[in-house]
């Protein structure tokens, strides 16, 4: 039991640095990589190695009925193209901790619009208070400047911030559909079609082609780590996780995450981190215990029968 649980740690610390150093690795790559050419072939590639890996362990591979296509056109809209389109262009304007600061508002954000769209879902005076927190510490990591609101590091949290609801919007709405598809094959059918819609909008959007590209060492490690490590490794960590854990314990990465960015960002790029973010993201956390705390306290008595 004992060692199970170390295991268990160590996955989830390993998920957390996998997904923590993904923003480093975005924000080294987007200075030479147009953000919408960075996600496009992230998942292109992405994509293709996942499917891949279903095709070889998964029971089931292909989506079949109504239910299960709806499932990965949302998916692949919400939680692949619109997210990591806004995301990435964001981290233009960011640094790696403020985009892990902010993206770390996604299961706040998700209680909102579970609370608005689902009709059995409803939100306590204490879960109010929750989403208000989490929102005011969005606002404290941008630190705006209220002489130049549209200034580039408002802009880049506000397009952070957009990028994290979109998430959240999709964790929502495919949560009406039942679906027995294994979780590998979803994801990679996700990520194809929100591929094939990320390279929709390079064709109408004015980007410029693939010319537009410099392959410097920053970006060909970028695009690698993002695809191989960020996106291979670290979807099968969480679904590890998923398993072993369930929901709730995997919902807290995101609260680790933003430490990962900051330590790869200041080590590998150099960036400061601020009193600001700092601030902002225990607001964020403080916003997420509120609107959890039944399920957190579950947990935490959980973990003191299992301890003795």
């Amino acid at each position: 039991m004992a060692s199970q649980r170390h295991t268990t740690a160590g996955l989830f610390v390993s998920l957390s640095a996998v997904w923590g150093l993904s923003f480093v690795a975005a924000r080294a790559a987007v200075v030479d990589v147009p953000p919408l050419w960075l996600a496009a072939l992230r998942f292109d590639l992405a994509g293709v190695l996942l499917l891949g890996f279903a095709v070889l362990t998964a029971e089931r591979w292909l989506p079949t009925g109504r239910a299960e296509w709806s499932v990965v056109a949302i998916g692949g809209t919400l939680f692949i193209a619109v997210h990591h389109a806004l995301l990435f262009a964001g981290q233009q304007y960011v640094t790696s901790a403020v985009a892990g600061v902010v993206i770390s508002l996604d299961p706040i954000l998700a209680a909102g619009f579970a609370c608005a769209l689902l009709p059995d879902e409803g939100l306590s005076p204490v879960g109010g208070l929750g989403l208000l927190l989490g929102l005011c510490g969005v606002a404290v990591v941008a630190n705006p400047d209220p002489a130049s609101l549209t200034g580039p590091e408002t802009v880049g949290v506000a397009l952070v911030l957009c990028s994290a609801a979109a998430f959240a919007l999709g964790a929502v709405l495919t949560r009406r559909y039942r679906t027995e598809l294994p979780v590998a094959s979803l994801q990679a059918w996700m990520m194809l079609f929100g591929a094939v819609l990320l390279h929709l909008m390079l064709a109408v959007a004015p980007v410029g082609g693939v010319g537009t590209i410099t392959w410097s060492e920053g970006a060909l490690a970028g695009l690698v780590y993002l695809t191989v490590v960020a996106s291979g490794l670290g979807y099968l960590l969480y679904f590890e996780l998923l398993d072993r854990v369930g929901p709730v314990e995997v919902n807290l990465v995101a609260y680790v995450v933003p430490l990962f960015a900051a330590l790869g960002g200041w080590v590998f790029l150099g960036e400061q981190v601020t009193l600001s973010t700092v601030a902002g993201f225990v607001l964020i956390a403080a916003g997420f215990g509120l609107l959890k705390r039944s399920a957190l306290r579950e947990e935490v008595r959980s973990l003191r029968t299992v301890f003795g």
